[in-house]
Order: C-alpha cells, then sequence, then structure tokens
C-alpha cells in the first residue's frame, strides 16, 4: 500500500515537472498573439456551436486543455492547435483563421452585431402618429 503512494507522489511530481511556463519567456506582443488565435478557436468552435468537451474529446485532449487552448495559454504546442482546429472545422486553415477569413465566425459577429436604430425626426413621429 506504501509502495503505491509513493507511486502517486512520484508521478505527481513529474507531472509537475513536465508543466513548463512559456510566459515569462514571450514578448508582451507574442502573448497578445497567443491570446488572439484562442480568441479565435474559441469564436470558431462557438460559430458551429461546438461544446468544448466534444471538440476536445474530437481532438484527442482533455477538456482542461481545450480551456487552455481558447485562453491563449502559451504553453500549448502547435500539435494540440492544429488538432482543435481540425476537430471544430477540418476546412479551415491555421491562415484563414488568424487572417478572420473564416464565414462561419462572419455569420456568426453579423448576426451577434447590434445595430443601431436611428431616431425619427418630429416630422416622421407626426406622420405614424394614430
Amino acid at each position: 500500500m506504501y509502495a503505491i503512494e509513493v507511486l502517486k507522489n512520484f508521478a505527481a511530481a513529474i507531472t509537475d515537472l513536465m508543466k513548463y511556463d512559456e510566459t515569462p519567456l514571450l514578448a508582451p506582443t507574442r502573448l497578445a498573439e497567443a491570446h488572439h488565435l484562442g480568441q479565435r478557436l474559441a469564436e470558431l468552435r462557438q460559430a458551429y456551436h461546438l461544446r468544448q468537451i466534444d471538440v476536445a474529446a474530437k481532438a484527442g485532449l482533455s477538456r482542461s486543455t481545450a480551456v487552455l487552448i481558447e485562453k491563449g495559454d502559451p504553453g500549448r504546442t502547435l500539435g494540440q492547435l492544429l488538432r482543435y482546429l481540425h476537430a471544430i472545422e477540418p476546412n479551415v486553415t491555421l491562415q484563414a483563421l488568424v487572417e478572420g477569413n473564416v464565414a462561419a465566425v462572419s455569420s456568426m459577429n453579423a448576426r451577434n452585431r447590434t445595430q443601431r436604430v436611428r431616431p425619427l425626426s418630429d416630422k416622421q413621429l407626426k406622420a405614424i402618429d394614430f
């Protein structure tokens, strides 16, 4: 029983050592780009009305990794990002996503955009007055 506990502690320690924070090593502009890419992936997923857990499972990732990807965590690998993108929409390239050339996202943004209504003039108000 004690050996199992030791192995669990050892595995947890190794896992903690494997986690590597890239944040202090990156310039602020690169961190902003990573965050922007994560936002774009989240928008694409939402445009297709998909849940994070479903996309993560399809990509072979955990949901917590999907959350980190969409937050723009710079420690995620390029392979993870590409698998996540492919799980959402196989026909969208990373370049198109970064450039914002994805029809589904544009359509979603157009639907969600509030439209300003011009106030009517006094003459127009009198014309429709009952």
